[in-house]
């Protein structure tokens, strides 16, 4: 190519290049977040036990329990994994920093002395060897990328991306620390309730035995109702090592949770007999606030916008890439060091274009895209599985606490009942059949309505987890 065609098309290309190559950022008008059947009132949100009022930033706090605070805030200080996430944070910011570092000028200084020898070919001089000698080169540059097409503004627009994506993951992870700490602690405290449920339990049948045991010596009674209400006394206390495990499990979980190991776990929770109960109904906002406040459809949106800012930097490749720069040096004989005739310097642009190559251009441009393809998909996959996950979890707390209702009323009647046949029982007016029934079956409710507590303050947990874990954005 001449000079004459070379200027113009130089001239061309930085008038293209004027505007920053790739397409801005914004959310697609058509994605899942901007459907108003996604920002509206829950389906499953109209239930008494819950509330559209804003969900609170520290969401634990509404059991109103110190030492679940305190736990909380334990496990937000020394959690093994938030210090993950926080060390990939400050690496999103490292790469952050060195794509702000290309757009300002890069220097350069070197030195390399030596004891060299000169081919005589290469210098032309066949027949004439040139003597070794000590040489020396010394020189100092300055250069300055020009942003022609932006790929620099792309590339440092991505890289703030993922520094803001990485920061919803840590949010996430936030999130589902004090959601894990909250469920171990209610684990521990609801295994301390069923421990003493079973502990009742035992001695109200350990109660009966003695009771059958005397009315056999007064000869009201038979060996064998002895013998079964040994045996019903039995199956209760087999239930207590199980439940003792549990609770031990979760002092293990609730420790390793907040940085500590499991020898320390916290001995104030292991008296725990009650785990705390929400006196109010449960805030859940609507979904247009879920979505700007779940971390995780935080963190798929800010990837896509990072997928879409490369696109701008595969696309700059097409644009030639332009430095400025200036050098100084000096070249020679060690022992003419910096002399008149050994200094050298240089001042002008370097202007480099993969203009042969740009089919290689055009499929990174392509593979760009496609990522973008696929992190829109994701980020309308977060979002349908944030709205599914949250729906689900209001559909099964209000379900269970209709469960939890039905049966409470069924253990009334059993407890009234149990109390009845005992009663005839001692004026001799029934058998001790109808008496180790009536116990067999309050003994059941009381546990089938410890597990439906637990369950209840599981699905909690799991909700406010589904809502977001209530740090807004």
């Amino acid at each position: 190519m001449t000079r004459r065609a070379l200027f113009p098309s130089i001239v061309a290309a930085l008038l293209a290049g004027c505007t920053t190559a790739g397409p801005n950022y914004h959310r697609p008008a058509d994605a899942i977040a901007e459907r108003p059947s996604a920002t509206g009132a829950f389906v499953s949100g109209k239930a008494a036990a819950f509330t559209p009022a804003p969900l609170p930033d520290h969401w634990w706090k509404l059991y109103n329990d110190p030492v679940l605070d305190r736990l909380v805030q334990d496990a937000l200080a020394h959690n093994t994994d938030l210090r993950i996430a926080s060390a990939n944070i400050a690496r999103a910011n490292a790469a952050l920093g060195l794509a702000e570092d290309a757009r300002r000028p890069q220097t350069q200084i070197q030195a390399t002395p030596g004891y060299a020898q000169r081919s005589a070919e290469e210098e032309l001089l066949p027949g004439a060897p040139l003597p070794p000698a000590f040489v020396y080169s010394a020189s100092a540059g300055i250069s300055y990328q020009v942003d022609l097409a932006g790929q620099i503004k792309r590339a440092i627009e991505a890289a703030g991306a993922d520094v803001a994506a990485t920061q919803a993951a840590y949010d996430a992870t936030r999130a589902t620390v004090v959601a894990d700490t909250t469920r171990a602690y209610l684990d521990a405290c609801a295994a301390g309730r069923d421990i003493g449920v079973a502990q009742q339990a035992v001695a109200l049948q350990s109660r009966t035995t003695g009771l059958t045991q005397r009315l056999i010596r007064a000869g009201r009674g038979i060996s064998l109702d002895a013998t079964r209400s040994r045996a019903q006394e039995e199956q209760v206390r087999a239930t207590l090592p199980a439940l003792v495990g549990t609770k031990q499990v979760a002092l293990f979980r609730l420790a390793t949770l907040t940085g500590r190991p499991p020898a320390e776990f916290d001995r104030g929770v292991a008296t725990c007999t009650q785990e705390p109960h929400l006196d109010r109904a449960i805030p859940i906002g609507d979904g247009a606030a879920l979505l700007r406040r779940r971390p995780d459809v935080r963190r798929a949106e800010l990837e896509l916008h990072a997928a879409t800012a490369r696109i701008g930097i595969a696309e700059a490749e097409l644009y030639p890439r332009i430095t400025l720069g200036a050098s100084g040096g000096s070249v020679g004989l060690l022992r003419n060091a910096f002399s008149n005739d050994t200094y050298k310097f240089s001042l002008g642009p370097l202007i480099s274009w993969e203009f042969p190559n740009r089919g290689r251009v055009r499929a990174r441009i392509a593979s760009a895209q496609a990522d973008a393809d696929a992190a829109y998909a994701r980020f309308d996959g977060t979002v349908l599985g944030a709205l599914r996950e949250t729906e689900t979890a209001l559909t099964m707390y209000a379900r269970d606490l209709d469960r939890r209702a039905a049966l409470s009323a069924a253990r009334d009647p059993s407890a009234r009942a149990a109390s009845d046949a005992e009663r005839l029982f001692r004026a001799g007016r029934t058998g001790f059949l109808p008496v180790l029934d009536a116990q067999r079956t309050l003994i059941g409710a009381e546990q089938t309505l410890a597990a439906a507590d637990s369950r209840l303050a599981a699905d909690q947990v799991q909700l406010f987890l589904a809502l977001g874990g209530g740090w807004q954005a």
